[in-house]
């Protein structure tokens, strides 16, 4: 072996070795918050000590739940993503269907105007549609939160079940309608099948967007509907203690288990590996 390769062989195994540490590092970075949260969520004292906890228990479980203001928040924030669920699925499947089938001018900037929100900060949309539904007489908190929680959810539903229409083969649906089927038939047993992979990603991901929101739910809340994140920033302001950790560990479980969900249903190689045109 010469020397110039025993040494290019030595340079590629020391750049490996540098994407494995920079990996290993960005992993680590990820996980550690979430294990120090878990572990004080279970810490047996009273107070916020340092690490490790001396003794584990249940209690601030216990306290999380015996708190009404964290329960009823809890409750409007589920309540709250059920409801953009329905309506940024519904609405963005409609949506894809539009955009993948039709064939209209301005098709293109349309397009961009519905995924346009992904690209605004969460802060911006929350304060120009506190001002906005102001100024239109809007002040029902919890019509002002479900409105600015699917503004921010429609693209994803958008982008997802757009992706697997246009990754389906659309002779199958006029398969259909050459052998009798209408319209609407073609729709509920061909095209909506194929977009199943879509549409069930985009509904994990709108709720999960929502009941985890903060930036937009701050602006938008009030005191008769105010979502569990605002809850816990505000009590997080007022006394800091480990019921906040407690809570954290709740939304971790929730999350955990719609990617199990995702996983069963959907099959997570296909969102993340393989891509949505797969479906």
């Amino acid at each position: 072996m010469s020397r110039q390769s025993l040494a290019a062989r030595t340079g590629d195994r020391i750049a490996v070795s540098l994407a494995y540490g920079v990996i290993g590092l960005g992993l680590a970075f990820l996980a550690i918050p979430l294990a120090i949260t878990c572990l004080m969520a279970f810490d047996a004292r009273t107070y916020l000590g340092p690490l490790p906890p001396p003794a584990l228990s249940l209690h601030w479980f216990e306290r999380l739940v015996s708190q009404a203001d964290i329960l009823t928040s809890l409750r409007t924030s589920l309540i709250l993503a059920v409801l953009t669920t329905v309506l940024s699925v519904t609405v963005g499947t409609a949506a894809a269907v539009g955009l993948a089938r039709g064939n209209f001018p301005g098709k293109a900037a349309l397009t961009s105007a519905f995924l346009s929100p992904l690209i605004v900060p969460p802060v911006v949309i929350g304060f120009g549609l506190l001002l906005f539904l102001s100024k239109a007489g809007i002040t029902n908190g919890m019509a002002r939160l479900l409105l600015g929680h699917v503004i921010v959810t429609l693209p994803y539903c958008i982008r997802t079940s757009l992706a697997s229409l246009l990754g389906s083969d659309q002779r199958l649906t006029e398969a259909a309608m050459v052998l009798g089927a209408t319209e609407r038939q073609a729709f509920w047993t061909i095209t909506l099948p194929l977009m199943r992979t879509g549409v069930v990603t985009g509904a994990i991901f709108a709720f999960a967007i929502s009941i985890d929101d903060v930036s937009i739910s701050l602006f938008l809340s009030d005191p008769s509907a105010t979502t569990l994140p605002v809850t816990l920033v505000s009590n997080m302001r007022a006394a800091f203690d480990l019921t906040i950790a407690a809570a954290a560990v709740v939304l971790i479980a929730v999350t955990a288990l719609l990617i199990v969900v995702l996983d069963r249903v959907v099959g997570f190689d296909t969102v993340v590996g393989q891509g949505l045109f797969r479906s």
